[in-house]
């Protein structure tokens, strides 16, 4: 049984492995950090950190940005490995930057998502995707 699980090996389920991937941490992204910033932009933005410089609206807006309108295209698999560029950016941001100092528990998040974006970023959004319908 064990031999017959580890040649288990197909297109169709790394595509749904894929999608998995996408929804959970694309869906994930969307709804507890990305909705959030954007209904509350204007009430948060002039408190929102800037580590890079470039102003606290600014910064908000491209976390809101990734984090919203990226997830989006990352859950439908359209665009995804340039959707997935600034979700990679904005969780290296928050994993060295803002949580660089914080003890594990608090930047583990900020990490477990830059490893799934990079893993979509490297693998693509596979066939159960926009990107898999139009590149057909």
């Amino acid at each position: 049984m064990l031999s017959r699980l580890a040649r288990l090996e197909s297109p169709l389920l790394k595509d749904l492995a894929l999608l998995v991937l996408r929804m959970v941490f694309g869906g994930s992204m969307l709804m507890a950090h990305g909705l959030g910033k954007f209904q509350n932009f204007s009430e948060k933005a002039a408190m929102f950190p800037d580590p890079i410089g470039l102003g606290s609206s600014l910064s908000m807006g491209m976390a809101v940005f990734a984090e919203m309108f990226c997830s989006i295209l990352i859950i439908l698999g359209a665009l995804t490995r340039v959707a997935a560029i600034p979700l990679m950016i904005t969780m290296g941001v928050a994993f060295f930057m803002i949580h660089g100092a914080d003890e594990w528990n608090i930047r583990e998040l900020s990490f477990l998502y830059l490893g799934a974006f990079t893993a979509i970023f490297c693998l693509g959004a596979g066939r159960i995707s926009v990107d898999g319908i139009l590149l057909k």
